[in-house]
């Protein structure tokens, strides 16, 4: 296997395939770095928000090193192709989120993604959906971004650092979890998956 030579190849070889969505993500990293002059971090040195869940998160991941693992990667739940990286030695942010122009899909493009993701789509429908996508990625790669990106350096209230926590043993399962993810059932220690619901109609809690 010959060696993987630039930060595309090593984003693609992480996330498993090419796509549009990785592409996102690896231009909104590239600029990132280059407006904070940053590289990638061996710690914690660069903190990432990301506003998505989708592949571009893992392109972030490899470029800035910005991981779960190591906390410096936190998770915004609000559907956006958006990110955001800190720098904690100068305090310096960015946020770069994709424009909507960008990401415009036509009703025919939205029936043959859906054919093809539920598997009812024919050999020829694969291969246009396909074609459309790789023209799709090489568009986010190549175009100005300006065209695909709003970039804004914002002032961000950086998250403290990642703390380790004591484990304690769940009384129910045997296994540990982490103290402050803890709960109490019946006056013994209880991971969440074991604690009870309990709900009168206004919804659940833990």
């Amino acid at each position: 296997m010959e060696p993987i030579t630039n930060d595309w190849e090593r984003a693609v070889a992480f996330h498993g395939h090419r796509c549009p969505g990785l592409a996102i993500g690896y231009r909104a990293a590239k600029i990132a770095l280059r407006e904070l002059a940053a590289a990638r971090a061996g710690d914690e040195e660069l903190v990432a928000i990301v506003e998505t869940d989708a592949c571009g998160v893992d392109a972030l991941q490899v470029l800035t090193g910005c991981t779960l693992g190591k906390g410096n990667l936190l998770y915004r739940d609000y559907g956006k192709h958006a990110f955001t990286v800190a720098n904690r030695q100068s305090g310096a942010a960015v946020r770069v989120a994709m424009k909507s122009a960008a990401w415009s899909e036509d009703e025919n493009y939205r029936s043959l993604r859906q054919r093809v993701l539920s598997g009812r789509a024919t050999p020829e429908e694969e291969e246009l959906y396909a074609g459309y996508q790789e023209k799709r990625l090489q568009h986010i790669l190549e175009a100005p971004e300006e065209e695909i990106f709003k970039i804004e350096h914002i002032n961000l209230e950086l998250p403290e650092k990642a703390r380790l926590f004591n484990s304690v043993t769940c009384a129910y399962c045997g296994e540990q979890v982490a103290e402050v993810r803890a709960r109490i059932k019946n006056g013994k220690i209880a991971c969440i998956p074991c604690a009870e619901n309990y709900s009168r109609g206004w919804g659940e809690r833990k």
